[in-house]
């Protein structure tokens, strides 16, 4: 019996993301990904958010050959996103699609001037995504608390929409899904001049 003894505890370590076993994903994928995930809590200021942007990156990871071959609707994510950043109008009907929509926009303003608040890792698409899906967080509950969010709109949609939108637009500034290039910067900065006049 003694080769039967157990120790104490395993080496089956899980926590620190919430990733499916065998995603189906490249490794380099996946580490570009997870540090969106710290992107998007450092910026959404330790809201606690942290496993949701993990479950939903894992999904969105999932999505991005899907999510390549769709268009941006350019015209109505410029008017979502004033709607909320520049006008903030009163209705009290904000979707998670518009909400999404809306912090993707801003979260390209913030990458492209500077305000991010990160500089090395500026071109990077983990900043980006992670900015997004913050922006849609912080978007989504300072709706939710003025009750201008609609019944059948939650955070973890709005959140996850926001993160599709902004890869979209990342993939869109490669010229399509099926390239992968670390010198993003100048294809979302020209992406960011087409949007933001």
């Amino acid at each position: 019996m003694s080769g039967e003894r157990q120790p104490d505890f395993g080496g089956n370590v899980t926590h620190g993301g919430a990733y499916p076993a065998g995603g189906g994903y490249p490794a380099a994928d996946d580490d570009d990904f997870r540090g969106a995930v710290e992107h998007a809590s450092r910026h959404a200021g330790g809201s606690g958010d942290s496993d949701l942007f993990s479950n939903l990156l894992g999904a969105l990871t999932k999505k991005k050959q899907s999510l390549a071959d769709e268009d941006v609707d350019e015209d109505d994510a410029v008017k979502q996103h004033k709607r909320f950043f520049e006008k903030d109008d009163d209705d009290a009907d904000a979707d998670d699609k518009s909400l999404g929509s809306a912090a993707a926009m801003q979260a390209l303003k913030l990458f492209t001037s500077g305000q991010s608040g990160n500089t090395q890792e500026s071109s990077s698409k983990s900043a980006f995504i992670g900015l997004a899906m913050a922006e849609a967080s912080k978007l989504f509950d300072q709706k939710a608390s003025q009750g201008k969010v609609s019944s059948d709109s939650s955070k973890e949609s709005a959140v996850m929409k926001a993160g599709e939108m902004a890869l979209k637009m990342y993939l869109k500034s490669q010229g399509g899904g099926k390239t992968e290039s670390s010198s993003s910067g100048s294809g979302i900065l020209s992406l960011a001049s087409k949007f933001l006049s």
